[in-house]
């Protein structure tokens, strides 16, 4: 495998992970089996996720690669930030992590995203305990190395953890729709997946080390990945993933297809429905009407869209289609709470596509500027996880589906 990824990187694999026999290297716990926690708005407390990933992190034994849109929690925000104290002592349980993690010899790096431009130089000096009043991201910079990705452009939007890439035994990764802040824990829709293989912790490795050296999203994404073999629920699970910018066209048009080729249902949740080849063809399956179909956003964004869309003009014609999707019955909108500086952020915030047996979900949303972003799209073939995903979107569904129209 090449170390330094910098072109077209294809990866073939054929393991099988997430057995739960005993493990083969002593001192070291089997892997856990492939798992999501979803998150609800209102549902949980910020520690469901916390602990979630924290356990994630203490199990590493030789390498941590942190790729988080944004991270910063209840207390360290600054003034504007809301008080919920049930998330406050989250910044120290995740550096505290991350700091034990690095005693032990883990070598750990993160990026970030930054609206301003590229971060500091990184800084390997270990402060578990900073000074007070700091925003998480200014103090993990102190913790483990860290840079921030341009993100003036197009955003480094992952939010991903690769655990232990050259191990088998520990080899994870934990990804999903989740940024790392007390309102994406307690007060919007979202996933958090975990999934034990070292096949695709390397291609997740490899996304990282495209965005490391040179700081920026442009050129990242460029692997084309071949699907790991799992196991769950007693049966077969194939798993593989996909990065935007690098292959965003692709996503987009693999999502579509996997829509367009459904037999039984479709199951979506995604913050807006921009994308023209999968909101062209979710309104193509609608109008057929074969296919039980359910979608939903976030109203107040796509408001925001299609204001954007009519005040362009060259893309005005998507509106049309959108609202054929709208005006199906068959969409729901969570009127959630206008962004602004303070506000309450409480999305619907999901990012997940259902067709039949095949589940889609990561970080990229159904969208045009996904494909330009650094996002990734996890494309997992299984009846149980696929159930399970539909499930949650169909509860999402009739949450928002009674909700009057704004």
């Amino acid at each position: 495998m090449p170390p330094y990824p910098f072109a077209l990187v294809s990866l073939s694999r054929g393991r099988n992970f997430g057995q739960t026999g005993p493990s083969t290297y002593p001192g070291i716990v089997p892997p856990e089996l492939p798992d999501v926690v979803f998150l609800t708005d209102g549902g949980q407390d910020a520690n469901l996720a916390g602990d979630r990933i924290v356990s994630f992190i203490d199990e590493a034994r030789s390498s941590l690669e942190l790729a988080i849109y944004d991270a910063h929690f209840d207390n360290d925000g600054g003034p504007n930030a809301p008080v919920r104290p049930d998330a406050s002592h989250l910044t120290g349980r995740f550096l505290g992590a991350l700091d034990k993690a690095e005693k032990r010899g883990v070598k750990v790096r993160a990026i970030y995203n930054d609206p301003d431009g590229p971060g500091p130089t990184p800084n390997a000096a270990t402060t578990v305990e900073p000074p007070a009043g700091r925003s998480f991201l200014q103090r993990l910079r102190d913790c483990v190395p860290a840079r921030g990705i341009d993100g003036r452009f197009d955003l480094m939007h992952h939010k991903y953890v690769v655990r232990d890439a050259d191990d088998p035994a520990t080899a994870a990764v934990l990804t999903g729709s989740t940024n790392w802040t007390t309102d994406s824990f307690t007060r919007m829709e979202n996933a958090i997946l975990t999934i034990p293989s070292q096949g695709l912790a390397q291609t997740y490795r490899l996304d990282f080390e495209q965005l490391w050296p040179k700081r920026n999203v442009e050129n990242s994404g460029k692997i084309d990945d071949e699907p790991d073999t799992l196991t769950y629920n007693g049966a077969p699970m194939a798993v593989r993933a996909m990065f935007s910018p690098g292959r965003g066209a692709k996503m987009s048009q693999l999502i579509a297809r996997r829509i367009g080729e459904a037999k039984l249902r479709v199951r979506i949740c995604s913050p807006v429905l921009t994308s023209t080849p999968i909101l062209g063809t979710v309104a193509e399956v609608l109008h057929d009407g074969k296919v039980d179909t359910m979608v939903t956003v976030d109203g107040t964004q796509m408001r925001q869209v299609l204001r954007q869309w009519h005040d362009d003009g060259r893309a005005a014609w998507k509106g049309p289609l959108y609202y054929y999707v709208r005006n199906s019955g068959r969409l729901a909108e969570k009127h959630s709470t206008p962004y602004g500086p303070g506000t309450l952020h409480d999305f619907m915030h999901a990012k997940m596509v259902v067709a039949d047996d095949w589940v889609l979900t990561g970080s990229f949303n159904c969208s045009h500027s996904g494909e330009q972003n650094a996002e990734n799209l996890v494309e997992i073939q299984s009846a149980a996880m696929a159930d399970r995903f539909a499930a949650f979107i169909e509860s999402v569904h009739a949450r928002y589906a009674g909700t009057p129209r704004h």
